[in-house]
């Protein structure tokens, strides 16, 4: 195992360091000055601009800029933004919050989806099933902005449930509307996934031998048919939480939430190219890192998966 992870380890550089230099080179090298552009019609002094050129290594060719920010990196040094505000304090504001939000929301993808799934695929062709399969197919079609604004007005406008926007502070009370919202089209995909897992597991030989071993349904269910129907729901979920922790642009801008999502959209709209580069950084880092839980996962769930030597 350990072996395997070293070798997941030394795989995963390539992409991290093929990846940042592209998305270096797509905010610092394609046409245009940031400089400039940060300044915008009033102008800048030629001393002043030349000083933020030199303090950014602007001034410095391409790849010697790319090295001064990854040596930096590797230092936990995510640079400054355009506006003298570290990097780090702006992702040390912004990440707890998206943590939070991305936890509880796939919590309840976890717990609704995969629930609503096993029941309906264990009840193939009844009443709950057909329900349950037009109610994912209706969240699927829906945009979630549409859903968003529907339990903004519902729940926290009309009803009083839930306060409409966000606050500084961002408690876990405030982000459980959003976090409601994020989570409707991942349960509706995980209803399905789990639904259509669970009806070919029980085809399965196996299960029928449990069954003529004399176990319980209730034992035969949980250990035989939910594990080994979780597989491809654990890589759902796995991709969907990686696109919860790199922020909800949408959501996150209706309910005011303080995340990533929210914070990366400003920076991309001020031309904060440091704040880009950095945040999408740790983006790159949170991907590898959750494609390499998830793939340890799949030994828990399923014994026929080893990783040898």
């Amino acid at each position: 195992m350990v072996g395997y992870i070293f070798k997941r380890v030394l795989q995963a550089l390539p992409v991290f360091f093929g990846t940042t230099l592209l998305i270096y080179f797509m905010v610092f090298a394609m046409p245009g000055d940031p400089i400039v552009a940060m300044f915008g019609d009033r102008g800048v002094n030629q001393a002043v601009y030349e000083q933020l050129r030199a303090q950014y290594h602007l001034d410095q060719p391409f790849l010697v800029q790319y090295f001064y920010y990854i040596t930096g990196i590797f230092q936990g040094d995510f640079g400054t933004s355009f506006s003298g505000q570290p990097v780090g304090d702006v992702l040390a504001a912004t990440f707890p919050v998206t943590i939070r939000l991305a936890l509880m929301a796939v919590t309840i993808e976890m717990l609704v989806g995969i629930g609503i799934g096993l029941f309906a695929g264990l009840r193939k062709g009844k009443l709950f099933d057909n329900s349950s399969l037009v109610m994912s197919l209706l969240l699927i079609s829906t945009p979630v902005f549409v859903i968003a604004f529907v339990f903004q007005f519902v729940f926290a406008i009309k009803l009083g449930w839930a306060k409409p926007t966000v606050s500084g502070a961002a408690g876990f009370t405030e982000l459980l509307l959003p976090a409601v919202v994020l989570s409707t089209l991942a349960v509706a995909y995980i209803v399905r996934l789990t639904r259509s897992s669970v009806i070919e597991t029980s085809g399965q030989d196996f299960v029928r031998t449990a069954y003529g071993k004399g176990l319980t349904r209730q034992r035969v269910v949980r250990v035989h048919i939910l594990r080994n129907s979780l597989i491809p729901v654990v890589t759902y979920l796995s991709i969907d939480f990686g696109v919860l922790l790199v922020g909800a642009t949408v959501t996150e801008g209706i309910f005011n939430v303080p995340g990533v999502g929210r914070t990366l959209y400003q920076a991309i709209i001020r031309g904060e190219g440091p704040t880009v580069v950095s945040f999408v950084t740790v983006m790159v880092l949170i991907y590898l890192a959750v494609n390499l839980i998830t793939d340890l996962l799949y030994a828990v769930l399923d014994p026929r998966i080893r990783y040898g030597k």
